[in-house]
């Protein structure tokens, strides 16, 4: 009897992606059906001769993996996020289940690095305020509009490999790079601090890279900011909820820090208003991992991962329950 390959497609795939996953797997895709979510589930799940066994899943949090989302199509042995943050899935409930879960985890992290990166260029330099200035008609008086990135102190908060990626490109800058996580790490060269508040308190700017999980939930917050002083920094290109959305709109309105680079929000996609007039804010629409390479390179990691799941081999990128 043939195995059946057919795949949930809950994220949105671009026409080019589809074609690729599409000459291997038999595709069932939420955007190409006229049905909402409950009706396509069920669908797809009332199928007993060939049901889906597994499913590909937005990592922005529109679909949420827990036992409601199991129970509706009861088949699925295994599922693959197009992103590294899970904080939408319950995989306690997954492992529990026997259901494989696969995340893209190292597919963005240069991309991400990057971006965090070129967000600090723009904030400390002020790049983006300088040109709404030219824009406007108005060339303001020569001195005192940014700062040097050279030789800051950078926190990173999360070593993984698009925080160490930041880390990396930073030397180049002569930074002095430290980072709190939620374990030291042997073999790097950076100090470690043992917490979020320690390591601001050390530090020029904060780099926020860590996955969103209950733990790190406001792991920015107003003690954090205070900590790091009204000459700081933060760069979020982890998850809005990482950092206290309200008590960053008030210290950058207090003057309590000096600026931000945002990619991500803690309600996207709407912004604080209070952000939108700031002119030492850069604001971006969580597309730090998007770029036409990381695509393809997501598109080769959902059809390795896919082809290891239907030949029984364990996934490339699997993600495993912390104790």
């Amino acid at each position: 009897m043939t195995v059946s390959r057919r795949v949930l497609v809950l994220v949105r795939l671009s026409p080019a992606s589809l074609a690729v996953l599409g000459a291997r797997f038999h595709l069932l895709d939420l955007h190409a059906s006229p049905l909402p979510m409950d009706a396509f589930l069920a669908a797809a799940a009332a199928d007993n001769d060939d049901p889906p066994r597994a499913a590909l899943i937005p990592g922005h949090g529109s679909v949420c993996v827990d036992a409601a989302f199991l129970d509706a199509v009861p088949s699925l042995r295994c599922v693959l996020f197009n992103s590294a943050g899970l904080d939408h899935v319950d995989l306690l409930e997954c492992e529990r289940r026997g259901v494989g879960v696969a995340n893209a985890t190292g597919v963005y992290s240069a991309d991400v690095a990057d971006y965090a990166v070129g967000l600090l260029i723009d904030v400390l330099p002020r790049v983006s305020a300088s040109d709404r200035h030219v824009r406007r008609g108005h060339w303001p008086e020569r001195g005192g509009h940014g700062f040097t990135l050279g030789r800051k102190r950078v926190g990173i908060i999360g070593l993984g490999s698009i925080g160490s990626a930041i880390a990396t490109r930073l030397e180049a800058f002569n930074c002095a790079v430290s980072y709190h996580s939620r374990r030291q790490k042997s073999n790097v060269p950076y100090c470690y601090y043992p917490t979020a508040r320690d390591l601001a308190e050390c530090s020029d700017v904060l780099v926020v890279t860590c996955p969103l999980t209950a733990e790190t939930r406001h792991i920015v917050d107003r003690r954090v900011l205070d900590a790091l002083g009204s000459g700081g920094v933060v760069v979020n290109v982890a998850r809005g909820a990482n950092v206290d959305e309200v008590e960053l709109v008030r210290a950058l309105a207090e003057g309590r820090i000096t600026g931000a680079g945002l990619d991500v929000f803690e309600h996207e996609p709407d912004v604080p208003p209070e952000l939108l007039a700031m002119e030492n804010v850069v604001l971006t629409h969580h597309q730090a991992a998007f770029t036409p390479e990381s695509v393809a390179d997501l598109d080769r990691l959902f059809v390795d991962n896919l082809e290891a799941f239907f030949r029984g081999s364990p996934l490339l990128t699997p993600v495993v329950v912390y104790d």
